[in-house]
């Protein structure tokens, strides 16, 4: 019985032992964080808004665009724009039929 015992606190100190080791990964995550410059986190914020408003943008074109001027089942188009930067610009590129 005393094996099995010391089996379970071998375990217990194990598991403690990693969790301390994620929790000072942790640590090491949020103090990188914090070393990124102001001017840097204002320039990834501004970079998220566009990418939002992009994709916005193309949603807003299709919901209001007839079936008959996108290039393929509309439905198809919408987890294309979903993917950041390129689904939107694919489908302006692509997915719309250009008069010529």
């Amino acid at each position: 019985m005393a094996k099995i015992d010391m089996a379970k606190t071998d375990n217990a100190k194990l598991d403690t032992t990693k969790v301390k080791e994620v929790l000072a990964q942790g640590v090491k995550v949020v103090a990188e964080v914090k070393a990124v410059s102001a001017g840097a986190k204002v320039g990834l914020a501004v970079v998220g808004v566009l990418q939002v408003v992009f994709a916005f943008l193309a949603f807003w074109d299709l919901a209001r665009r007839d079936a008959d001027e996108v290039v393929g089942p509309k439905p198809v188009w919408i987890p294309v724009i979903l993917v950041n930067w390129i689904g939107p610009a694919a489908y302006y590129l692509f997915g719309i039929r250009h008069q010529r």
